[in-house]
C-alpha cells in the first residue's frame, strides 16, 4: 500500500509539472509559427498542424525536467507532512521509496525512448515536409484583392482594391524599394502571372502613374503611363528535408558525419537524463523538519539547467570534432551524479565528521 500511495503521489506530480510546462510551452510555439506563417504566406490550414508538431518534438525535453520536479515536490509534500517520517520510524527502508519512483522511472524512461529516437525525428520530418509544402504555396499563391502581398523580401508591395469578372485587377497600388530609391504605382487595372518556371511573376498595369524619388527628397519624378510592366523576383523554392533532427535515428547510427553522430549521442542522452533525474530526485526531495514543502524545488531548476547545459554543450563539442563521437555523453551524466552526491550528501557527511570529532 506504501508503494502505491507514493506512486499515485509521484505521478500525479509529474503529470502535473509536465502539464503546466507544455502549457507554457505551447503559446511561444504557437506564437513562433503564426509569425512564419505570415512572413511566408502560410496557408491557415497547416498552422494547427505545424503547432502541434513542434509541441511533439519538444515534449522530449520537457519530460525529463517535469520527472525531476514532479517527485522532487510530491515527495517534498511527503517529507513536509512528516508522512515519510512516520513510514521511516515505522522500520520501513529507504527502498520502499526508491522502488516506486524507479518503476516510474522504467516506464517514463521507455517513452522517452520510444519519442526520442522515432516520434521527434518523424515529427521534425513532417514539420519541415509542411514548411516547404506552405511555403510553395504562399509564394506561388495569387494576388488576392483586398490584402497586401509583399515579395523580395518585402522590398515590392501590392495591393488591390477589387477584382474583375475577366480575372484582372482593380485600383492597384505596387510599391518598390531599390536602394534608397522608392517608386510607387497607381493604375485602374493590372494582370500578373507567374513565370513557367515559377521564379518570377510579372504584374502589368494599364492606365496609371509611376512616382518615382528618394523619400524626404524634393525631387520626384511623376510619369503617365498606358501600360507599365514590373517583373517582381520570387524566393527560390525550399530545399527538401535535410535538417539533421528530422534524420532517422537509423540513418544517424551508420553515419559518420559529425554532426548526425552528435545528434545520435543527444537523442540517447534524453532517455539517461531522466533515469539519472528520478534517482537524485529522491534525496533531492529530503526535506528537514524546519524547512518548506518547496525548499528544494530552486536546486530541482538548478541542477536540470546545470545538465541540460551540459550535455548541450558535449553535443556542440562532437559536432565541432572537440570530443571524440566514440566518448559519447556519458562522461556528462557521471559528471552531475557526481556534483549531486556532494551537493546532496556532502552536508551530511561533514556532519557526522565533527559529531565523530566532537565525541572524540
Amino acid at each position: 500500500m506504501l508503494e502505491r500511495y507514493i506512486l499515485r503521489e509521484v505521478v500525479a506530480g509529474w503529470l502535473g509539472i509536465t502539464g503546466i510546462l507544455l502549457a507554457i510551452m505551447v503559446p511561444f510555439e504557437m506564437a513562433r509559427v503564426l509569425s512564419r506563417a505570415a512572413d511566408n504566406q502560410y496557408p491557415h490550414s497547416m498552422v494547427f498542424e505545424l503547432i502541434g508538431l513542434g509541441a511533439v518534438h519538444n515534449l522530449n525535453i520537457l519530460v525529463p525536467i517535469g520527472l525531476l520536479l514532479g517527485v522532487v515536490l510530491a515527495l517534498g509534500r511527503l517529507y513536509h507532512d512528516s508522512e515519510i517520517t512516520a513510514v521511516l520510524a515505522c522500520g520501513a527502508g529507504p527502498r520502499r521509496i526508491y522502488l516506486p519512483v524507479s518503476l516510474l522511472a522504467v516506464v517514463v524512461t521507455a517513452l522517452l525512448v520510444w519519442l526520442s529516437l522515432a516520434v521527434a525525428p518523424r515529427a521534425m520530418a513532417r514539420v519541415l515536409d509542411l514548411r516547404r509544402i506552405a511555403f510553395q504555396a504562399g509564394r506561388l499563391a495569387p494576388v488576392a484583392p483586398g490584402r497586401f502581398r509583399t515579395f523580395s523580401g518585402g522590398r515590392t508591395v501590392v495591393y488591390a482594391q477589387s477584382e474583375n469578372a475577366d480575372g484582372t485587377l482593380s485600383n492597384v497600388f505596387v510599391e518598390r524599394s531599390r536602394g534608397p530609391v522608392v517608386e510607387v504605382a497607381l493604375a485602374a487595372r493590372a494582370r500578373h502571372a507567374i513565370a513557367p518556371d515559377g521564379q518570377s511573376l510579372t504584374i502589368t498595369l494599364y492606365d496609371g502613374e509611376r512616382f518615382e524619388g528618394d523619400p524626404g527628397g524634393a525631387q520626384f519624378r511623376i510619369l503617365h503611363f498606358g501600360e507599365h510592366t514590373i517583373p517582381v523576383q520570387l524566393p527560390p523554392p525550399a530545399v527538401p528535408v535535410t535538417d539533421v533532427d528530422a534524420a532517422p535515428t537509423r540513418t544517424l547510427v551508420h553515419s559518420r558525419d559529425r554532426e548526425q553522430q552528435a545528434e545520435l549521442q543527444w537523442r540517447l542522452a534524453l532517455p539517461v537524463m531522466a533515469v539519472v533525474l528520478t534517482l537524485l530526485a529522491v534525496p533531492l526531495s529530503r526535506l528537514n523538519p524546519r524547512q518548506g514543502r518547496y525548499a528544494r524545488f530552486g536546486l530541482a531548476v538548478l541542477l536540470y539547467v546545470v545538465y541540460s547545459n551540459l550535455v548541450t554543450l558535449g553535443r556542440s563539442w562532437i559536432a565541432r570534432g572537440t570530443l571524440p563521437a566514440s566518448f559519447g555523453l556519458w562522461w556528462t551524466h557521471a559528471a552531475i551524479i557526481l556534483v549531486a552526491a556532494l551537493v546532496i550528501g556532502g552536508p551530511s557527511v561533514l556532519a557526522r565528521l565533527r559529531h565523530r570529532e566532537a565525541r572524540a
